[in-house]
């Protein structure tokens, strides 16, 4: 309990009670009407997974430009192949979940055999897709596809709680257990944390970039569902703002872009922080490009304390080595 107390995790949670409360009082209490509140919940699920999508990435130590033309690229033929060739819907969805799928899977392999940064991969990897996406749907907006899965989309439990939001956190719980408990889980923390550790060990860090890109192309693929799902019609400019609150959402909640670090719980309260700053911007009447700028200067923040933070327990480590060697001589 002292550990969280002290955690990114706990400031993150009273900076969002705190903001939330603020927001509260702003809107005079219309904030916590029903559908106000599943309006704010409805449009996190997909920044959650985003942010879980980039989180896993930069685990082991590598970056995913590719997260928003992944899950565009997935949405549009979901919607495109219920629309225009009357594929059923849950075989249109399973279909754009394994593209997705299988492109982050494509994306660790080609790290791998081109020993190419992952950076330079997902760039290509996004360059190409969002000409897949335009070819898919040029410029009209696909809308013709079963209300069924709309009214899922919409749907809440106990009429506050969205069941897309409740998907997001299943991912999220499901990420965790997987990330912590399961040895390729922890394999791949491993290789993200000191990759020659990790081989000197016996843990192929190839194959834990190829997990690590492969799971965020699922994830995305479960985004692009929720996407369709609670979107009035999937077009070209879908995913096309995936990108910032991919690296904010994780950075923000600790995670660091040398790798190692699994951080869930900050991922997902991450996302609500950045939920509220674009719903105080909408309160106050702000432009929205205010939210982009306050985004990415707490994003420049998080990433220089975290530097901070990390040589300090370098300077630790090296003070306490000669210590611990003299304990040993003496002994």
């Amino acid at each position: 309990m002292k550990r969280f107390a002290r955690s990114t995790e706990m400031t993150l949670l009273v900076i969002g009670i705190v903001f939330f409360i603020g927001l509260v009082i702003a809107s005079g209490g219309d904030l916590l009407a029903a559908n106000s509140l599943r309006v704010l919940l409805q449009f996190l699920a997909v920044p959650i997974l985003i942010g879980l999508a980039q989180m896993v990435v930069l685990a082991v130590g590598q970056l995913n430009l590719a997260v928003g033309a992944i899950g565009g690229f997935a949405a549009a033929a979901m919607g495109v192949l219920m629309a225009d060739h009357g594929v059923p819907v849950p075989l249109a969805l399973l279909i754009g979940f394994l593209l997705a799928g299988v492109v982050g899977l494509l994306n660790g392999v080609l790290v791998v055999l081109t020993r190419i940064n992952g950076f330079i991969v997902t760039l290509a990897t996004m360059t190409i897709l969002l000409g897949v996406q335009y070819r898919l749907v040029g410029t009209r907006t696909v809308d013709a596809y079963p209300q069924g899965l709309k009214t899922f989309g919409s749907a809440a439990l106990f009429g506050v709680i969205p069941w897309i939001f409740v998907v997001a956190l299943i991912v999220a719980g499901l990420l965790a257990v997987m990330l912590k408990r399961t040895v390729p889980g922890r394999q791949l923390l491993a290789s993200g944390g000191n990759p020659i550790a990790a081989r000197l060990s016996g843990i192929s860090n190839d194959r834990s970039v190829i997990v690590a890109h492969a799971l965020s192309g699922a994830i995305l693929g479960v985004a692009a569902i929720l996407t369709v799902a609670s979107s009035p019609g999937v077009n070209k400019s879908i995913g096309g703002d995936w990108l910032l609150p991919s690296f904010a959402a994780p950075i923000i909640g600790g995670a660091l872009l040398t790798g190692g670090s699994a951080v869930v719980l900050g991922t997902v309260l991450a996302a609500f922080i950045v939920r509220f700053v674009d719903t105080a911007r909408a309160e106050f009447s702000l432009e929205p490009s205010w939210v982009n700028f306050v985004v990415g200067a707490v994003v420049l923040g998080s990433v220089v304390l975290g530097q901070v933070r990390t040589r300090r327990q370098d300077r630790r480590s090296v003070v306490k080595s000669p210590d611990a060697a003299v304990a040993g001589g003496v002994s």
